[in-house]
């Protein structure tokens, strides 16, 4: 298996945009393709998370312009507030043919109508059944595709192989009743048994893992009584037991750093560590495992972004044969073998052997029954209230119920302005 450099941990969902260049793939000339047809350029635009997943992605693009000569892809990078520039650059016209749309935002260009749907483009040797169904129906809405997943990461659980060893146990937990037990007996001195990320795009399937809903009808709904019941234990963990803490709360700045400098013997964390502890912290001796079944379910997120079409774009033909050719099996291949993405097809992840490598298995196998990091249009309002007021309850300033009960006050407010 190939594998590379990973140089920043996934921010909110899923995603951080680092400062890029124009670059362009293809001489970008009017000559005639091989084959006869007329030359067409179409834009793509997108974001690069580091200069090794940069060349795996101008690696997919050469493969494409190879297979269609006749097609030159012009890409660009938004190096800052990618979906304030798409936007403005959608309503002013100016928008690229083909761009990466993340789940978490897809919503909300839906309903604008400045996507193109793929329904009547997509054949069945193109194989929509290969892609894994949570991936594929966060960019389904009306009974229509409005994208297709170009790749995906999941969360899974860390756990440090010589804290476990010495505490006695031979394998990580597999509920979470046996997680916090682990954890309490883990806990010693500075260490913590359990390390903590307490954004929304991290808990939201342990919020609804007890039958209730975080959004209903597109408003917050922190105050059902399921959500509270499903969330008190993190915060008891932290606050009562002492078991529990932030990165934050250690002087670290990702969930990456405090399981590294072994602060914290256990952290559910995503595919992207992998390289980075390979990278930093190559002699701390740990193990992956699917995350603690919580009442008897598997759960975990998955974070997912598409490739979309402009609706107004005017090479729509030939921007559905990038797209195709991207989330299709050979580019797909080529752009996720460098492991900082996983594939959301499953042939992909299983000719890529990743199904059998005992660090990223667990993450491929998340991918069939992960909580996608996306709702409704007002998604991106309830988050931020979340994380405004949940960090208090988990600090111990305020109790959980009363800091969710302004979480969603404030945030329906919002949504009713």
């Amino acid at each position: 298996m190939k594998k590379a450099n990973w140089l920043k941990v996934l921010g909110m969902g899923s995603l951080v945009t680092v400062a890029g260049v124009l670059t362009a793939c293809g001489d970008g000339g009017n000559d005639a393709g091989g084959d006869g047809e007329e030359e067409v350029t179409i834009r793509l635009t997108g974001w690069q998370s580091s200069p090794t997943e940069q060349r795996y992605f101008e690696e997919t693009i050469a493969a494409f312009e190879d297979e269609y000569p006749h097609i030159n892809v012009q890409v660009d990078t938004i190096a800052d507030q990618y979906m304030d520039v798409l936007r403005t650059r959608l309503i002013g016209g100016e928008a690229a043919d083909v761009f990466f749309l993340d789940a978490f935002e897809a919503p909300g260009l839906i309903q604008s109508g400045v996507l193109e749907p793929l329904d009547d483009y997509i054949t069945d040797e193109f194989d929509i059944e290969d892609f894994q169904e949570p991936l594929i129906d966060a960019f389904r809405r009306d009974d229509q595709l409005w994208g297709l997943p170009k790749d995906t990461s999941t969360l899974a659980l860390f756990y440090n192989e010589d804290h476990l060893e010495e505490a006695g146990y031979d394998g990580p937990p597999e509920t979470w009743e046996e997680l916090e037990e682990m954890a309490e007996t883990l806990t010693e001195g500075n260490r913590y048994g359990f390390g903590v990320v307490t954004d929304l795009a991290r808990l939201k399937f342990i919020a609804e893992s007890g039958g209730g809903q975080i959004v209903e009808d597109n408003r917050a709904s922190f105050s059902d009584p399921s959500v509270l019941e499903a969330l008190q234990p993190i915060v008891d963990m932290r606050n009562e037991k002492e078991i529990a803490a932030s990165p934050a709360d250690v002087g670290a700045e990702w969930g990456g750093d405090m399981f590294g400098t072994e602060r914290a013997s256990m952290i559910i964390e995503g595919n992207w560590m992998l390289e980075f502890m390979e990278d930093t912290f190559p002699d701390v001796n740990y193990g992956v495992a699917e995350i603690p079944t919580i009442n008897g379910e598997q759960g975990s997120m998955a974070y997912t972004v598409s490739y979309s079409m402009n609706s107004a774009s005017e090479h729509k033909d030939e921007a559905w044969q990038l797209i195709e050719f991207l989330t299709g099996k050979e580019g797909m291949e080529i752009w996720t073998s460098s492991g900082l993405a996983l594939p959301s097809r499953e042939s992909v992840a299983e000719e890529l052997d990743y199904v059998d490598d005992e660090l990223y298995a667990p993450f491929i196998e998340a991918a069939s029954y992960a909580t996608v990091w996306a709702d409704d249009t007002n998604l991106p309002i309830i988050n931020s209230n979340f994380e405004n007021q949940f960090s208090s309850a988990f600090l111990g300033n305020r109790s959980l119920q009363e800091a969710l009960e302004e979480a969603e006050r404030v945030a329906n407010n919002e949504i009713q302005d």
